[in-house]
């Protein structure tokens, strides 16, 4: 995940949210020392700044494993140069090291 500005957390607000019980002990399982909370905020920031297209994901071409042609269904933003891919448009999948499937523009696997 992407390093986000620490707020300590006496500048926090503190808000209820209900979760199951497997969901939160899953989350205490995979935080380690981070913490479940600090997973939970990460995992928000994260989601906002994808939402908002201000989020870069720290991925470089020795990330990627293995591409595969395809055509965005919706709009994606290549993860290594963040340009945007429209709807139709011919992009690449590309397989990461760490195994997750991301867009990738044409362009961007050139070279």
């Amino acid at each position: 995940m992407s390093a986000i500005t620490r707020t300590p957390t006496t500048e926090m607000e503190v808000t209820s949210i209900r979760l199951e019980r497997s969901l939160k002990e899953s989350l205490k399982a995979i935080s380690g020392n981070q913490g479940y909370q600090a997973l939970i905020r990460d995992v928000l920031w994260n989601y906002v700044q994808q939402k908002s297209g201000e989020y870069r994901p720290s991925f470089s071409r020795d990330d990627i494993r293995a591409s595969l042609d395809a055509t965005a269904q919706r709009e994606e933003r290549c993860v290594l140069t963040g340009k945007v891919i429209r709807p139709q448009e011919p992009m690449l999948l590309g397989l990461t090291t760490g195994g997750d499937m991301v867009p990738l523009s044409i362009e961007s696997m050139v070279g």
